[in-house]
Order: C-alpha cells, then sequence, then structure tokens
C-alpha cells in the first residue's frame, strides 16, 4: 500500500508544494484565530466576566478557553472520518471556512454590559463551534502533508505544519500588538480588541482560495468502507495511545509557551501589555524560523530522537527562563520567553512528523486528528488556566514549570519506548537510514513497519 498521494508518487514537486503551502497556510488561519482569545484573554475578562475578583473573572476566561476544546476531538472524530471516506480536501475546505466564521463572529460579541449573561453564553457557543472546526485542521493538514512528502524529506515538508501552528500565534501576537499600540488604552479594553478578530475574515478567505485549487490530494489506494474510528481502535489501539501520551507532552508545553506566557507576563509580572504582545510575536516568530531546521534534524537523526531533545530542553530551561522574567526588566524577560520558544521548533517538527505515520493511510486523517484533540484538551488548552491557578493558590512565580516538567517527562518515557524499538527494528521510526550499499532511505510509514510492537494490529 502506497504512502504517497498522487501527487508524491508522480514526483510533482509543484504539486507537493501547493499542498504544503495550503496545508499550512490552514494551520495558520487556526492558530491566528485560536491564540487571539488567549492573547485578548485579560482585556475581555471583565467585559464578559464581571466581578470584583479580576483574577477569578480572568479563570472564568481561561476556563472557556480550555471548556471549548473539549468539543475538538469530536470534530476531529468527524472531519477525520469525512476526509478519510471521501477526500482530504472537501473536509479541509469546510474546517478552515468553519474556523474563520467563528473567530470573526467573536469580533462581533455583545459584551455583559449590553446583553448580560447572554453575553458569556454565547462566547462559550462560539468558542465550542469553532472548537468543533478547528479539531479537524491541523490533523488532517499533518496528514496530507506527510502523504505527499517524498521519502527522505518527510521532516522537512512537516515541520511546515508547526510553521503554520507557531506562526498562527505570531500573527495574532504582533495584531494584537499593533492594535493596542496604536489606540489608547480604554479604547484598547472598550472595543479596539476585536479589530484582530475581524482581521481574520480576510485570512481565512485567502487560505480558502489555496486550498479550493489545490492538486489531487487523497489517496486512492486507502479503502473507503466501514467507520474510520472504529477501525482506529481495532487496528491501532497502541499508536492512539502512544500518540496521544506524546501528544501531551508536545501540547502541554507548547501552549505554555505560545500562550500562558503572554498572560503570566502581564498579570503575574505586571509588564505592559504592548511590549509583552511584541516579544510574543518576537518569540515564536523565532520558533518558527528555526522549525524548517528542525525538520531537516528529523530526516538526518529521526523524529523520535528529535522530539526527545525539544522535551528535554523544555524541561530544562523552562525554570531559569522563569526565573529570568522576573527580574523586571523587560529585554530579560524577552530572552527568558526566546529561551522557551526555540523548543518549539523541535519537539513540534519531530512530533508532526511522527504521528501521522504511527497509523495506515485508511485511518491516518482519524488517527493523527483524534491523538492531536485529545492531547490538546488534556494538556494544550488547560495549560494556561492550570498554570494561572497554580501561581493564583501557591502564590509561587515558579510553579508553572512543575507542569511543564510533568508533561514533558510524560513525552520523553513515551518516546523511550519509541526508540527502543526504533534500535530493535534497525532505526525504522524516523529519520534515513543506510542500506548495505550506503544509499540513505527515509522509512515508509510506521504503521507498515511496527503494528505489532507499537501495539497496533
Amino acid at each position: 500500500m502506497s504512502a504517497h498521494s498522487p501527487a508524491a508518487s508522480q514526483g510533482d514537486a509543484r504539486s507537493i508544494r501547493k499542498i504544503v503551502l495550503a496545508g499550512s497556510l490552514g494551520t495558520l488561519i487556526e492558530y491566528y484565530d485560536w491564540a487571539l482569545y488567549g492573547y485578548v484573554a485579560a482585556i475581555i475578562a471583565p467585559l464578559f466576566f464581571p466581578g470584583g475578583d479580576p483574577t477569578a473573572a480572568l479563570l472564568s476566561t481561561l476556563a472557556v478557553f480550555a471548556l471549548s476544546y473539549v468539543i475538538r476531538p469530536i470534530g476531529g472524530i468527524f472531519f477525520g472520518a469525512f476526509g478519510d471516506k471521501f477526500g482530504r480536501r472537501p473536509a479541509l475546505l469546510v474546517t478552515v471556512v468553519g474556523i474563520g466564521l467563528a473567530n470573526t463572529a467573536i469580533g462581533f460579541l455583545p459584551t455583559y454590559a449590553s446583553v448580560g449573561v447572554l453575553a458569556p453564553i454565547l462566547l462559550l457557543i462560539v468558542r465550542i463551534a469553532q472548537g468543533f472546526f478547528a479539531g479537524g485542521e491541523v490533523g488532517g493538514a499533518a496528514t496530507v502533508i506527510t502523504e505527499a512528502a517524498p521519502p527522505g524529506k518527510k521532516g522537512w515538508y512537516a515541520s511546515f505544519v508547526p510553521v503554520g501552528t507557531n506562526g498562527g500565534f505570531a500573527i495574532a501576537s504582533a495584531a494584537v500588538g499593533l492594535v493596542s499600540g496604536l489606540v489608547t488604552t480604554s479604547a484598547m479594553n472598550e472595543w479596539a480588541w476585536r479589530i484582530p478578530f475581524w482581521a481574520g475574515l480576510p485570512l481565512t478567505i485567502v487560505c480558502f482560495l489555496a486550498r479550493r485549487f489545490l492538486p489531487r490530494i487523497d489517496n486512492d489506494e486507502s479503502p473507503r468502507h466501514g467507520f474510520p474510528l472504529i477501525s482506529a481502535f481495532r487496528s491501532y489501539p497502541g499508536p492512539l495511545i502512544k500518540g496521544i501520551l506524546l501528544g501531551i507532552g508536545v501540547q502541554g508545553t507548547a501552549y505554555v509557551g505560545a500562550t500562558f506566557l503572554s498572560i503570566y507576563l502581564i498579570t503575574s509580572l505586571h509588564y505592559a501589555k504592548t511590549p509583552v504582545y511584541w516579544i510574543t510575536a518576537g518569540g515564536t516568530l523565532f520558533g518558527v524560523l528555526m522549525t524548517p531546521l528542525a525538520g531537516r534534524l528529523v530526516d538526518r537523526i529521526g523524529s523520535v530522537n528529535v522530539t526527545i531533545i525539544g522535551l528535554a530542553t523544555y524541561a530544562i530551561v523552562t525554570y531559569p527562563a522563569l526565573v529570568i522574567m522576573d527580574f523586571n526588566n523587560l529585554f530579560l524577560a524577552g530572552v527568558g520567553y526566546f529561551v522557551v520558544a526555540v523548543n518549539m521548533a523541535t519537539a513540534q517538527a519531530g512530533n508532526y512528523t511522527l504521528t501521522p505515520q504511527l497509523f495506515g493511510p485508511e485511518v491516518r486523517y482519524t488517527g493523527t486528528a483524534l491523538v492531536t484533540n485529545v492531547s490538546v484538551v488534556i494538556a494544550g488548552g488547560t495549560a494556561p488556566y492550570i498554570c494561572t491557578w497554580l501561581v493564583s493558590s501557591t502564590g509561587n512565580l515558579r510553579s508553572p514549570y512543575f507542569f511543564v516538567l510533568g508533561v514533558s517527562l510524560i513525552g520523553i518515557a513515551t518516546l523511550l519506548t519509541m526508540r527502543r524499538l526504533n534500535v530493535a527494528q534497525g532505526s525504522r521510526l524516523g529519520g534515513e537510514h543506510a542500506d548495505p550499499g550506503g544509499q540513505a532511505h527515509s522509512p515508509q510509514f510506521l504503521s507498515s513497519d511496527l503494528p505489532e510492537a507499537a501495539g497496533g494490529r
């Protein structure tokens, strides 16, 4: 069974580049839309959850952020099944439009002062709708890109998935920072926070057009019968569990860096909002620029090894980064953020190369979307809330580190089981290996190599 799309099988490099561009653009839109809410959380908290306690209002706002993630696995199951049975392209067109429209709607929501308790209810409904569509986005993008990527370049091409996700975070932060710098504080707090949400609509249109004219991206050799979710549970129980545990490490650490730290710098360390938004944008952009290099490294030493490097570095550097952020020096705060942000590149480049390869093509969209979204629910969407709660309840400004350490260790432990399989099977879990003649080859998808060992069929 071929692991590649027709475009890749024909060696059509131009088609592959179009697929990569459209896939990464979609993830950029998804995470631009998704990150905006986190970046303006401190601003909109009193608008939708008024009260005497600003911390309680912020926690309520972050609770909506976390609850909206609960629907993501349902969206992943729905769009994964749709993409596996009826085609990748139509599924990815619907997800990006749904995400963009829901995001734009947030910019038009009335506040508590206008409609009372209906305001937070509407906010939750829109965020749940956004989560449903987002559930099918990044898993689908990772699936089509890894299927299209030729042997020996899977890490390079798959790295453009996190380029899109982290690029979305960077653009969202820059958009909020730009608006915040152009208007007064009172205007930002009253109405100007809506502008970045409205700006997401033209970005959505651009991505829709890019996907609308994609070359064919479906795998005709994949069976289209049955229900992919049931098939995934029956045939790939081990890879599902391993993918979720790995995702807990990768998503938990990523969301601390991309979402929580900006909230932390503003609310806990009391830095001014506008420079924090630019620090977040710059640090995340730095991680984006490093990601293709990490993808090259994946193709050289393997996705397992690269992901271990990323998570281990998170566990080592996050605590000192939190320390230097607390020196009441904006430059040092920026250095601390950059130190954390660079790890996004290695952890995510390895993860988005590895995860789709855990499943066969008949359930790859479903499996990738499911493990990504379940891990995001467990450790990603909850990360800002848990870390904010830790600071609030303990009074310890370093306490978020223990969340980072915990999820990093879970991911590393999972990867070490894969690494032992990797050694036992001749380094076929990612990256290149040499044949007796010295020619380097990239492995085919993992499901064809180690179904029993990984807990699959």
